[in-house]
């Protein structure tokens, strides 16, 4: 900007006045406020110029090149200062606002939302986020509720901070309403991120909306749970699956080995209590899952050894591993003192 001329009061005036800001500034006031009469105001392609004076706005200029005088532009003679030190002039505020698309804006929930996933009955949290850009749709409107309001507004960011408390509301009520409604479990809720953006956006859009904005588009990138609980739900899921698993694999093998397989069992605990006399018959039984139909087992087994020797009253058995067999059943409580001494005496008479 060059420097027109002074006056008395060694005042600056300008005589070109264009935007001079930032690319990313939406709104941008022209620090100088006097100006030469017959300056050149130059708006660019997707801005807007407005002159203002104590808050009421005098003109607006879209693109183009202007001279402002004041047979071109009568308004001006409103503004007009008294001639001094042979300049004509005139003072007001010209603000330049651009109507472009804004930038992506980020945004994302300060605080938690509080849920609860009804498959799992469980209360957790969940933190929404995206991006949002808008367009000024209304620039003198925008210009009126701002300079109304005293808001330093310059850039897109200053756009998200005063209007920060009602998108969090607003964002924050709409996902709160449609997760604690939603009847399948909370992971894997991205897949309703298009739904939920689509039911924010005309929200957010008739917020801007009372300031001359439109919400041009509006999107949840992100819906995050907090899933620390449901980390112990799948680790008593893995050890659930794991027991099961376990107890299948079992069962085949006793389908296979059959009989063989519980003779064999039967066996073993009688070997068991015969080391072990004192210990008890219905602990070892319930120990190995199989109570009552154990007791039976080993009573079978027992009249088939005892039975086993009646059968074999021919043969070459030594009489000495027999008896010796019947102590450890005697010793074991499988047989009692009557049975033990018919046997033997049976076996003593075959000597």
């Amino acid at each position: 900007m060059s420097l027109f001329g002074k006056n008395a009061n060694d005042k600056h005036f300008v005589n070109v006045i264009k935007n001079t800001a930032p690319e990313n500034f939406l709104i941008y006031k022209q620090p100088e406020e006097d100006f030469n009469t017959n300056s050149t105001l130059v708006v660019m392609p997707g801005e807007v110029a407005f002159f203002v004076k104590n808050g009421t706005v005098e003109q607006t200029f879209e693109n183009g090149t202007y001279r402002l005088s004041t047979e071109n532009y009568p308004f001006i003679s409103r503004l007009r200062n008294a001639a001094s030190g042979g300049v004509s002039s005139f003072n007001c505020v010209v603000y330049f606002v651009r109507k472009a698309d804004s930038k992506e804006l980020k945004w994302g929930t300060e605080t938690p939302i509080q849920v609860r996933d009804k498959v799992w009955g469980i209360r957790t949290d969940a933190r929404a986020r995206g991006a949002y850009k808008f367009r000024i749709e209304n620039p003198a409107k925008l210009l009126e509720k701002l300079i109304g309001s005293n808001v330093n507004f310059q850039t897109p960011e200053n756009l998200y901070s005063y209007f920060a408390s009602e998108f969090q509301g607003k964002i924050k009520s709409v996902v709160s309403r449609f997760l604690n409604a939603l009847d399948s479990e909370l992971i894997g809720i991205d897949a309703y991120i298009d739904e939920l953006s689509d039911s924010i956006e005309p929200d957010i859009d008739k917020i801007v909306g009372d300031y001359g904005l439109s919400c041009v588009s509006f999107s949840l990138s992100g819906l995050d749970i907090d899933d620390s609980k449901y980390d112990e739900i799948d680790m008593a899921q893995i050890a659930s699956v794991s027991k099961m698993k376990l107890a299948q694999g079992e069962k085949q093998t006793i389908n296979i080995l059959g009989e063989d397989w519980g003779r064999q069992q039967a066996v073993n605990i009688m070997g068991d209590m015969a080391r072990n006399p004192g210990g008890s018959m219905g602990m070892v039984g319930a120990e190995l899952g199989i109570g009552i139909t154990a007791g039976k087992m080993f009573s079978d087994m027992t009249a088939n050894i005892i039975n086993s020797s009646a059968d074999k009253s021919e043969d070459t058995t030594d009489p000495v591993e027999v008896l010796s067999k019947l102590k450890n059943l005697l010793d074991a409580g499988l047989i009692d003192q009557n049975d033990f001494d018919a046997k033997k005496a049976e076996i003593l008479s075959r000597m």
